[in-house]
């Protein structure tokens, strides 16, 4: 998917001011939807049917449509394609059946060292033809504020600055930690993980969200630059007759679900 930042949009007029205006889309399948979100398993055995590039390709352009904090996009997805590199990956994640069975294998890292690139970029990329000067103040204070220092020193600075305002008005508090920065960049990426699977079971094949990994053979194996970490490895394939290996739990609706 290439992006058009300067496309035309659509306005309207609202409360006396132009405004830019994107109606939701009417006639929406709940059932459809629901079929695909209560058909979704972790298969941990699937056929030797291969997956078509265009929908491994389609799954992931639908992943990265993911809801992310600032618009950063801190995400990145490593389709492992090479017969060595998928064998020192499945070997990396346990030998599972899920690994080793897998029609794809495709590991989803967070990304933490493109604060400031992405934030220049938003600004260069805005897809309205002047960018609102608060958006740009905002995007020009995003590096300082997910900047942690050497051992945390800013961090810790921003963070008793924080305490202290916070008293008197809400303010958000943080992240401003290296481990509070890489927490912030594995929400989203986990976001746009959800899309991917569901997007695989939306065309009919299925995934195991794979955390049974070791984490340093495969930031070794992908060659991951500081900052990039990988927050889970992607199964997908056509489910096996026996790829499912019991019914589903889930708790009490009620340990979960709080009205206050």
């Amino acid at each position: 998917m290439t992006a058009s930042p300067h496309a035309p949009v659509q306005t309207k007029l609202i409360d006396g001011k132009q405004r830019y205006y994107e109606p939701a889309p009417e006639g929406m399948d709940v059932e459809a939807f629901r079929q695909v979100v209560t058909s979704r398993r972790s298969v941990r055995k699937f056929t030797t049917k291969p997956i078509p590039k265009a929908v491994v390709d389609d799954c992931l352009d639908l992943a990265m449509l993911a809801p992310c904090s600032s618009g950063l996009q801190p995400w990145d997805f490593y389709v492992v394609r090479s017969a060595d590199k998928k064998a020192k990956l499945v070997k990396a994640c346990m030998s599972q059946w899920a690994a080793k069975s897998a029609a794809e294998l495709i590991v989803c890292v967070a990304r933490t060292d493109r604060v400031n690139e992405f934030s220049k970029k938003m600004m260069r990329d805005w897809p309205m033809p002047e960018v609102p000067p608060l958006v740009k103040r905002y995007y020009q204070m995003i590096p300082y504020n997910y900047m942690p220092g050497p051992l945390n020193s800013f961090a810790r600075v921003k963070k008793a600055a924080i305490s202290v305002g916070g008293i008197f008005t809400p303010l958000p508090r943080g992240p401003f930690t290296e481990d509070e920065v890489k927490l912030w960049a594995a929400k989203s990426a986990a976001l746009a993980c959800e899309n991917l699977v569901l997007a695989f079971r939306a065309h009919g094949y299925d995934t195991c969200m794979m955390e049974g990994y070791d984490d340093a053979r495969v930031s070794k194996l992908l060659n991951l630059p500081d900052g990039a970490f990988p927050i889970m490895v992607v199964a997908a394939g056509e489910r096996s007759d026996d790829g499912v290996f019991w019914p589903q739990v889930r708790f009490e609706r009620e340990l979960f679900i709080h009205e206050v």
